[in-house]
Order: C-alpha cells, then sequence, then structure tokens
C-alpha cells in the first residue's frame, strides 16, 4: 500500500528481498522452493495500471489484491495486534558516525531534567554508535518522509548508504534532516532490555523547532497522515 504510486520503488525493493531469499536458500540447496522466487516476490506487483496483486497462474485462480505474504488473521499475535491499534509517531534517531535507525517509540517527558525514551533494535549500528558517542538526536518524520523512514528501517534500498541522498544538517549530536520540523540532542543516560527491544533512557540537552509541521504517524502497520491536516493549538 505505501507503493501504490511508485511501483518501480517497490519493485526495487522486492528486488532486493528477492536477492537476500535467493542468498539464504543457497547453501541449503533449497531448489524446490527458489525455483518460483522471481514470480512470487517480484510477478504479483507487475499489474500495467500501476495496481499491485498477486498472480496465480494456475488454471482457474483468482486474481486478487492481497498481501501474498500476509500472516492469516488466526495466527496473528494479540499483542502484536494491540501495539498496531496505537498510532505513534515516526521519528529518525541518528548519531555520530554517522548512524540513524527509524523509531516509531518515541516519547518525551517534561521535568527537571526533561527527559526522552524510546525502543531500539539492540542490534542496530545507530544503538552502537549513540552507545560509544553517548549522545544522539531525534527528529520527528513528517508525511514527506515516507521512504526516508523506510530506508532508515531496512526496508528500501540504500546505494550509497544512508545518509547518501537528501539534504542533512551535522550536529554534535548527529546528522537530522533539513526539511525536517526540528530536531532534539539528546544525552545518553541508560539503557536495559524491556521485551524483544531495548529501552533507552535520555537526558534533552538541546531542541531545536524550525516550523510546526504535520507528523507522520504509523498505525497498523502502515504510514498514516492526520486527516485534513489537524486543528492546530497551543503547545
Amino acid at each position: 500500500m505505501e507503493y501504490r504510486h511508485d511501483r518501480p520503488a517497490l519493485l526495487v525493493y522486492l528486488g532486493t528481498l528477492l536477492a537476500e531469499a535467493a542468498t539464504q536458500l543457497a547453501p541449503l540447496r533449497r531448489s524446490e522452493l527458489s525455483d518460483g522466487l522471481r514470480e512470487r516476490f517480484v510477478g504479483w506487483a507487475r499489474a500495467g495500471d500501476g495496481r499491485m496483486f498477486h498472480v496465480n497462474h494456475e488454471p482457474g485462480a483468482d486474481i486478487h489484491h492481497t498481501d501474498p505474504f500476509a500472516v492469516p488473521a488466526g495466527q496473528r499475535s494479540p499483542v502484536r495486534r494491540l501495539r498496531g491499534r496505537l498510532a505513534t509517531p515516526v521519528t529518525l534517531w541518528t548519531a555520530p558516525g554517522p548512524a540513524g535507525l527509524t523509531v516509531s517509540s518515541t516519547l518525551v517527558a517534561e521535568g527537571e531534567p526533561d527527559r526522552l525514551l524510546g525502543l531500539v533494535d539492540p542490534e542496530s549500528e545507530l544503538w552502537a554508535a549513540a552507545e560509544a558517542a553517548g549522545r544522539f538526536a531525534v527528529a520527528p518524520l513528517g508525511p514527506a518522509h515516507r521512504q526516508l523512514a523506510d530506508r532508515f528501517a531496512g526496508l528500501f534500498p540504500s546505494p550509497g548508504g544512508l545518509f547518501a541522498t537528501g539534504d542533512w544538517t551535522d550536529t554534535e549530536y548527529g546528522p537530522v534532516p533539513s526539511d525536517a520540523g526540528g530536531w532534539t540532542g539528546c544525552r545518553l543516560d541508560t539503557a536495559r532490555e524491556y521485551g524483544w527491544a531495548l529501552l533507552v533512557e535520555a537526558t534533552i540537552v538541546a531542541v531545536e523547532l524550525v516550523e510546526e509541521a504535520e507528523p507522520l504517524l504509523h498505525y497498523r502497520g502502515r504510514y498514516r497522515e492526520i486527516a485534513g491536516g489537524g486543528r492546530r493549538s497551543s503547545e
């Protein structure tokens, strides 16, 4: 759905997954599974009118507008489904190195001092860089940053590196998108395992707000925007 208006980008993404799958299957000599990989990964996205669908070439088969890799409803984790129903802001965390990661579990707590928390992947390059530097930057993303968010989440190819494209502003906490509505610089305080993620706690040291911008939200596995732009209110 996220690539419904950008089929070439979808095909590039699916091609990347196809190459990864073929590489992983090769040592296992699973030729019986790899024979139809191209059609399974790429063929379903070749609709001539721009629509994306899965095509089953067996006689009498249907063409349907569904995700051919979706987990059946009865097998989905209820906790994951609950998490999916909580709309969360999409943010980009970066650290000197540079390294970056898309994070949709960022929380700001006002106080003395002001704090910031978030759940990140403990195996990510972002965490390694933030831990080494003791600091990181967080920028809220907007509707125009969907592809950037996918790139830093590892869902979209990034030839030349994650920071090779786009305009970036260098800060001592890490590079931030120049067109973001703002950013905050954080000092790393502590981190601990929390579920399958790492709960990172930090102190907010600097805040730079460029302009008020609509947020990019993550809801039920998709990016969403505030309908109608929302009503502006005092901060």
